[in-house]
């Protein structure tokens, strides 16, 4: 099975992978850790993140992993635990530079295709129906007003510690919205035959149950948790 889940910064995106993965048994893949570990490596090595040639020879000789350890989903960048340093305030102003990148999105898009093509996954990201998983056997859209987003992404940002200014984060949110929609190689969009939910009053609990019972009436081998 594959379950392909796109939609802007702060929709829920990887609570609601996350969830479904565990439930239904199945793997879940965070492509936007992917993008992070990319970027992360970048900053550190003091890269140039708009020379093209080398953001591309960093991609290819990058080993990104994702490993559940504890019941925990951990990032490794060449062996490396990255799974708290890719989420640092510099890292997410500077992945979108990253993501957006062409020659990058080829590189990583190849990775997930190969992941899926040996087992059962949930993908969330930007470009996941479109590019990744076109075959995608359920292809959700997760949408949310701009102010509720913000103020998710400022709440994870405190509760990790980190000073906040509400109305910056609103506005990187909005510039990132911009950039996935308008990019050339996966752009962020709504697709014919996607189930869009908006969850701006929704309880992440809520979006589950919904997605649930959406691809349990739709596969009936698929059990009801």
């Amino acid at each position: 099975m594959k379950i392909a889940i796109d939609g802007p910064a702060g929709a829920g995106k990887s609570t609601l992978a996350r969830q479904i993965a565990e439930k239904l048994g199945i793997l879940y893949i965070d492509t936007g850790a992917m993008y992070r570990a990319l970027t992360w490596k970048a900053l550190a090595s003091n890269i140039n993140l708009r020379d093209k040639a080398t953001l591309y020879e960093l991609a290819v000789a990058t080993e990104i992993s994702l490993v559940y350890e504890d019941g925990q989903l951990r990032v490794y960048c060449d062996r490396q635990d990255v799974t708290e340093t890719i989420r640092t305030p510099e890292v997410s102003r500077w992945v979108p530079v990253v993501a957006v990148d062409e020659g990058v999105r080829k590189v990583m898009v190849e990775k997930q295709r190969e992941i899926a093509r040996k087992t059962s996954v949930v993908m969330d990201g930007r470009d996941i129906g479109l590019c990744v998983l076109p075959d995608a056997d359920f292809k959700f859209y997760l949408t949310a007003d701009l102010e509720e987003r913000a103020r998710r992404r400022a709440k994870e940002m405190v509760k990790k510690g980190y000073k906040v200014n509400f109305e910056e984060i609103k506005a990187e949110i909005w510039e990132r919205d911009k950039l996935d929609s308008e990019r050339e190689i996966g752009p962020l969009k709504v697709l014919p035959d996607s189930i869009v939910i908006d969850t701006s009053y929704l309880t992440a609990e809520e979006v589950v149950d919904k997605v649930l019972s959406l691809i349990t009436e739709e596969n009936d081998a698929v059990p009801v948790p």
